[in-house]
């Protein structure tokens, strides 16, 4: 059964429930440019949920460009924390201390090139992913679409879509579908299209019926599965 209430949330308002302000979109709210949020993508937090990209973004130095990239339809719990590639210290030599960045005269040498060729790259989470609270996310790790991170888990790895994680380090429990279902999921992606489509199948998505939200899509791409 489709969906007939077509209102949905100001993907650019950050406060979807306007009485609940613990709740955030962050897409309106991100200021960084190297971090990039997709819509309906939460963040949910008793305290300053708004000053996410200073309290859980952390280790960001803009001189190290890396990324971090969340898809749309995220929902991350309170506490949740991306280490970003600003943390790593240089272990090529006797001592990882980091002299260069202490001032004065030990940052002579200092070669920023080679510390940058250290990193580990963006950060990237896909669609419709849920990260459970005090989770850590270590730098350089892609998380596909789909994917359940437990609370308390410390990802230092990828994740492939749908799957479920927990622990530390973080390791797979299960895959939340089979495999034809999850190439089907990928397929359709939901999250992807247009928000008024979404409004329209919205019952469909939050349920369990595959093959409906494929005839769905099927009906709105005008593709037929083979």
């Amino acid at each position: 059964m489709q969906d007939t209430h077509f209102a949905n949330p100001d993907p650019n308002n950050p406060y979807p429930i306007a009485a609940f302000k613990r709740t955030v979109f962050l897409k309106p709210l991100i200021t960084n440019p190297l971090i990039e949020v997709g819509d309906f993508s939460y963040y949910d937090d008793p305290e300053a949920p708004e000053e996410f990209e200073h309290n859980n973004v952390l280790y960001h130095y803009d001189f190290l460009g890396d990324r971090l990239i969340i898809g749309n339809f995220c929902a991350l719990a309170t506490g949740v924390t991306f280490i970003m590639n600003g943390a790593n210290h240089d272990m090529r030599g006797l001592s990882c201390y980091p002299f260069g960045i202490m001032g004065g005269g030990w940052g002579e040498g200092f070669d920023v090139e080679a510390f940058k060729s250290l990193s580990r790259g963006d950060t990237v989470v896909g669609h419709d992913v849920w990260i459970g609270r005090n989770a850590t996310i270590m730098p350089g790790v892609t998380i596909g679409s789909g994917v359940i991170i437990g609370s308390g888990a410390v990802v230092a790895s990828d994740v492939p879509d749908y799957t479920i994680v927990v622990g530390n380090p973080a390791r797979p429990v299960r895959k939340r579908f089979d495999a034809k279902t999850i190439e089907r999921l990928l397929a359709i992606a939901w999250w992807n299209w247009p928000v008024d489509m979404i409004n329209r199948h919205r019952m469909l998505i939050q349920g369990g019926d595959v093959d409906a939200l494929q005839a769905a899509y099927e009906a709105i791409s005008g593709t037929q599965d083979r």
